[in-house]
């Protein structure tokens, strides 16, 4: 499976993007966002997002970020997206001119999680590989596109066979941003199957 963008379907298609083989632009709408009740007691499903249609069972995507937020909440990266209710994501969100929230979402039959981590607020470009092993997925994020550190380890139960994945942006409240995303490949599944202590 190669990354092409004529195999490309939108989710919800923004009112500003450019596309080519090598660079795609998202310029968010204010009040976009991905997330489905938990704590929040809201739903929210009218985030952009576009994707690669595969019924392969074992493989990863690599994409690079960059990006010109300044906004409370404001995000970009990777996404899982079945339906409104079967997803993940990872991203960097921006929080304030101190700190923004290096974090992922998944979400199963409605109901959303958030699990994050701190990073300064002057990083502006994160690359993500997402791996896929069945209903499995390994999120992973690298500063330099080559050294990847795990994020999450999580499971979608609707991710049978075939499947939807790639990108998503968005801006949460009341403002709008350009993300940029660059290097996008496909490769055999870079999560190897686990080695680790046998059971008893």
């Amino acid at each position: 499976m190669k990354f092409t963008s004529n195999k490309l379907i939108w989710t919800r298609e923004p009112k500003e993007y450019n596309i080519s083989n090598k660079k795609i632009e998202i310029i968010t709408s204010p009040h976009t966002d991905l997330w489905q009740r938990t704590y929040y007691n809201f739903q929210n499903d009218n985030a952009p997002v576009l994707q690669i249609e595969t019924d392969e069972k074992f493989f990863s995507f690599i994409v690079k970020t960059e990006f010109n937020s300044k906004h409370r909440f404001d995000q970009c990266g990777v996404v899982v997206y079945l339906n409104s209710e079967n997803w993940l994501k990872a991203s960097i969100e921006y929080e304030n001119e101190l700190i923004q929230h290096l974090g992922s979402v998944v979400t199963n039959e409605g109901y959303s999680d958030w699990a994050t981590t701190e990073i300064n607020a002057n990083i502006k470009t994160m690359w993500y590989r997402l791996s896929r092993r069945n209903n499995d997925f390994c999120i992973e994020n690298s500063t330099d596109g080559k050294h990847f550190k795990q994020m999450r380890i999580c499971h979608l139960n609707k991710a049978n066979d075939k499947i939807t994945f790639g990108i998503y942006a968005c801006s949460p409240e009341d403002s709008s941003f350009t993300a940029t995303f660059t290097n996008m490949e496909i490769s055999e599944c870079q999560w190897k199957a686990h080695d680790g202590q046998q059971p008893d």
